[in-house]
């Protein structure tokens, strides 16, 4: 937790009074820390399979058409999405995201290239994992676990570690390390989960790993820069 609270509050002393409450709204920041007057925000996240982002499909559209995606290419998209022929979910022969692939691979590659050009991923990255549609305020970090056991990573590395996977084939579609889906398939026609379909759903399913491999890389570099300063010292 001293780990947190030093990268988010640089130089902060031992005996600083330290105020952390939980956000009742559902917003990108689970719980915000004030300290000396200063307002950082934090999401919380465990298990697996993690979910970073849900709206409506129609919310969705509007966000693509925002980002420049043309009218041919938001059709795609929400074949994609419904994978039953249509672009409304009114379809009834409904496919698994497989057999979707097996027929229509190349569509999905297309807009992979859209998705991932840096225009766009930057707006995705804001609006999935660090800003979100309601709030005013961007998280400065997302803490992995438990309250005993626990990883971190902040905002700087959060868009630094999805970026890094922006040209990295897939054949789901997806936003560099985070994957775009419907919330349900309902494939079974089940009544219960039917309104799921229209129901977009980001899911950020490397998160354990890309957070290790980010402290690993920072740490790593950090190494280099004091073996590099103690080679220096004096020269």
């Amino acid at each position: 937790m001293r780990n947190v609270v030093d990268d988010l509050f640089p130089g902060v002393s031992d005996d600083s009074y330290i105020k952390c409450w939980k956000n009742h709204y559902k917003q990108k920041s689970d719980i915000f820390i004030r300290i000396n007057g200063v307002m950082r925000g934090i999401s919380i996240k465990k298990g697996s399979r993690n979910s970073v982002h849900v709206e409506s499909v129609y919310s969705f559209i509007n966000f693509l058409k925002e980002n420049g995606l043309n009218g041919d290419s938001i059709k795609e998209f929400l074949k994609y999405h419904y994978a039953d022929g249509t672009i409304n979910g009114s379809g009834e022969k409904r496919m698994a995201i497989d057999q979707y692939k097996l027929k229509h691979q190349d569509k999905i590659n297309v807009l992979n290239e859209i998705f991932n050009s840096k225009y766009f991923i930057n707006s995705a990255i804001e609006r999935f994992v660090i800003k979100g549609t309601n709030s005013e305020f961007f998280i400065d970090g997302i803490i992995y676990g438990e309250v005993t056991d626990f990883l971190w990573i902040n905002r700087k590395d959060i868009i630094k570690v999805i970026l890094a996977k922006q040209q990295l084939y897939s054949s789901g579609l997806h936003f560099g390390s985070l994957f775009c889906q419907p919330k349900n398939r309902c494939l079974n026609c089940n009544k219960k989960y039917e309104q799921d379909r229209h129901i977009v759903q980001i899911k950020w399913y490397s998160l354990f790993d890309d957070i290790i491999d980010n402290m690993n890389t920072n740490a790593s570099a950090d190494l280099y820069k004091k073996e590099y300063n103690a080679d220096n010292v004096g020269s």
